[in-house]
């Protein structure tokens, strides 16, 4: 069986290498989000990012996918030759003990793979599928305040920097003046944001060595990619807040095959968090519910 995990990161070193991280996208609005044709669902974690890469690499400018299956239900086809993209699908599985029935048992992951193929490569698409000229009505800066502002998360504006402090769990940030855009205001301010889902009362992310690369490391590369996926919801660009770290996650992703999902996983339950705070407002210190990794 193929190797899904030494694949897609082997994939996300090549764009790391070539100085184009996959969660850095210049979406211009939410609807660039891979998403899948048939089902309208949007691609979650790790699946965004290798999407992202093929996206790049092959020049396509739809951001659907299907998979052979469901073109064909479509009434579409896969054009003669097209070579599909591997995603994941994650499924929790329950395994008994074997010895001591009386034992609880233990859940493992499950990981399976699937190939889409993308709009791009589709004959026979029915006209109901064409991508429509228009944009839709869309106002990323509302749609980012309001994600901010449903988190009521204490921020305070002044000086030169912005950082997440845990100990009063307090975001800073230089005055939204002092940006050259306001949509940068908002991408630093939902990397902050990030950070701060991580703390005990929250998603308890817990900072600590792992995975061969230091703490700071990968909490940086958790925020950069929850970030990412927020900034795409709210139809914002992307943009690499600490680019210093990326000589320390190729070190630690070339040594350790399973880490960008890991990180994947914990960015994607990070935006949940914030999107859940926004749809349903929890109270605080309740995380909102982490929907399962689907191949859509």
């Amino acid at each position: 069986m193929k190797d899904i995990y030494t694949d897609v990161t082997n994939r996300i070193i090549e764009s790391l290498e070539a100085g184009t991280p996959p969660w850095i996208q210049p979406w211009s609005d939410h609807t660039a989000l891979p998403s899948n044709l048939a089902t309208g669902k949007p691609y979650r974690g790790i699946n965004i990012l290798t999407l992202s890469i093929e996206a790049q690499l092959s020049g396509y400018s739809d951001s659907r996918w299907v998979t052979l299956r469901q073109a064909n239900e479509l009434g579409a086809r896969v054009r003669k030759g097209s070579h599909g993209t591997p995603i994941v699908f994650f499924k929790m599985k329950e395994i008994a003990d074997a010895v001591d029935a009386e034992e609880p048992k233990r859940v493992i992951p499950m990981l399976r793979s699937y190939t889409v193929f993308n709009a791009s490569q589709l004959d026979f698409l029915p006209e109901r599928f064409e991508l429509r000229s228009s944009p839709p009505a869309w106002q990323p800066i509302g749609e980012a305040e309001q994600l901010i502002y449903a988190t009521v998360a204490v921020i305070h504006h002044g000086g030169n920097r912005a950082f997440y402090r845990p100990s009063d769990d307090i975001i800073q940030l230089p005055p939204p003046a002092w940006f050259p855009d306001t949509a940068d205001y908002y991408a630093v301010a939902l990397h902050e944001l990030t950070h701060w889902t991580g703390h005990p009362r929250r998603l308890d992310r817990v900072l600590g060595r792992r995975h061969g690369i230091e703490a700071y490391a990968y909490e940086e590369l958790v925020a950069e990619m929850g970030a990412a996926f927020l900034c795409a919801h709210c139809g914002l660009p992307a943009r690499l807040e600490h680019a210093s770290y990326i000589d320390s996650w190729l070190d630690a992703l070339r040594r350790d095959k399973r880490l960008i999902f890991t990180a994947a996983g914990a960015a994607q339950k990070a935006a949940d968090y914030v999107l859940g705070e926004t749809l349903s407002a929890p109270a605080p210190g309740i995380a909102a519910p982490v929907i399962e990794e689907l191949a859509a």
